[in-house]
């Protein structure tokens, strides 16, 4: 969130997804060598992730996967179909 007001930014995102990440592998006793051999994400990617947030779409992905959390994803960019009925009531 910048400092002018409560509107979070992307890389607000991305430091609580690392996180969170960082919380759930080591409540899962996993290192990051474990997890990088578990996962196929190098282990460098994984170390980036938690110390700068940076990690790719497809290595997420693949974290995600192993910790039975692609489920998740499903929410990202849904479209509200419910608002669209209702939006189609107002545009007749």
């Amino acid at each position: 969130m910048n400092k002018y007001n409560n509107i979070k930014l992307p890389v607000d995102t991305q430091k609580e997804l690392a996180s969170k990440f960082r919380e759930l592998r080591k409540d899962k006793k996993y290192s990051q060598t474990l997890l990088a051999q578990k996962s196929g994400v190098s282990l460098g990617s994984i170390k980036r992730f938690e110390n700068t947030s940076q990690i790719s779409l497809e290595s997420l992905l693949k974290l995600a996967n192993l910790f039975n959390r692609l489920d998740d994803f499903d929410l990202v960019f849904k479209i509200d179909t419910e608002l669209k009925v209702v939006e189609k009531l107002f545009t007749r």
